[in-house]
């Protein structure tokens, strides 16, 4: 294992884990093609340097990146109680997408998954969105059965917001809410940095380089035009895409004088939030996971935070960070 990784709590009581991990969202086309060899790599390097979170979910691919995960477990024995693996349901694919956290559903979900990944008991599962219909006080008490039977050790909850978490842990202990931050995406400064450290919780950062506009390449806007996700969203559409590559080359002019590729710089930036906050960047190739993991050697002292505040200040993104239809099972708060 890489020492020079300081390990962080998934949660109070759950277990410590590498301070980045690996969004496997990138495991399925989402964000351009790649193959079960890129993502075998990926989970290669990740074991050879320390990084133990792997998160990803049943509608990623459709099942694709629990797949490859599940692959990659079976093509190496023991390998298992080296990581720490989280999934996440609650989505009903479209058209129309829907969400579904009633009790027969996310098991079902959830025994996909476990079928899917190849183990008997995932170490964190989460509510990917919520159905709005149901209290999520029910929801907890859902996911605590789950618990009880041995399919998860440990809850958690995605895009809710700090209310939310406030009654969920009324229930039950929950573990880790993921919820997008980057210096692209602020809104987790308005509440839930400051609950999920409060009660005990780890704040799962994905999107952490801002959907590639915090690199040092970003996504062609032709390309991300021809893509599901990126295609319907705001921050990609011509005009806002245009303005943001303007606003970010500010960020890469900054990174390059500090020595530093600007993903590196970004995952840094998240990684001083809190010492609870655990950021899952996603990639596809071997030399940018490389990148991610020099964020984790990088300290910024308060002229650097100053530096960084002066070219992407908050409230630069042109463009929300979803469309009204991406918006669904999210909730909102300020």
């Amino acid at each position: 294992m890489n020492q020079t990784l300081t390990l962080r709590q998934l949660g109070r009581a759950g277990p410590s884990v590498s301070p980045i991990g690996v969004g496997a969202m990138s495991f399925s086309d989402v964000y351009g093609p790649t193959t079960e060899d890129n993502s075998r790599a990926i989970l290669d390097l990740a074991l050879e340097t320390g990084v133990t979170l792997i998160d990803t979910a049943d509608i990623y691919g459709m099942g694709r990146s629990e797949l490859a995960i599940g692959a990659f477990l079976r093509d190496r024995p023991g390998v298992r109680d080296d990581l720490v693996i989280c999934t996440k349901g609650g989505i009903i694919p479209g058209p129309p997408r829907r969400f579904d956290n009633a009790p027969d559903y996310l098991e079902t979900a959830l025994d996909a998954s476990l079928t899917r990944l190849g183990i008997d008991c995932v170490d964190l599962y989460y509510v990917h969105r919520r159905d709005f219909a149901r209290p999520i006080e029910e929801v907890t008490d859902t996911l605590t059965r789950l618990v009880a039977k041995g399919k998860t050790r440990a809850i958690g909850f995605s895009e809710i917001a700090p209310a939310e978490l406030h009654r969920a842990m009324a229930i039950a202990p929950v573990a880790a809410v993921q919820s997008e931050y980057s210096l692209a995406s602020r809104a987790p400064d308005l509440g839930m940095v400051q609950a999920t450290a409060d009660l005990g919780a780890a704040l799962v950062a994905f999107s952490p380089l801002g959907r590639s506009l915090l690199t040092d390449h970003p996504i062609p806007q032709a390309v991300a035009a021809t893509l599901q996700f990126l295609g319907q969203n705001p921050r990609f559409q011509a005009d806002a895409y245009h303005a943001n590559r303007t606003i970010t080359d500010r960020f890469r002019r900054l990174a390059a004088e500090m020595g530093l590729p600007a993903a590196s710089l970004a995952i840094a930036w998240v990684l001083q939030r809190g010492a609870h906050v655990l950021p899952i960047p996603g990639t596809r190739s071997v030399a940018h996971f490389r990148e991610l993991l020099r964020g984790c050697e990088v300290r910024l002292g308060a002229d650097d935070l100053a530096r960084i505040d002066a070219v992407l200040p908050v409230g630069w993104a042109h463009g929300d960070r979803y469309s009204e239809a991406q918006w669904g099972g999210i909730a909102r708060y300020c």
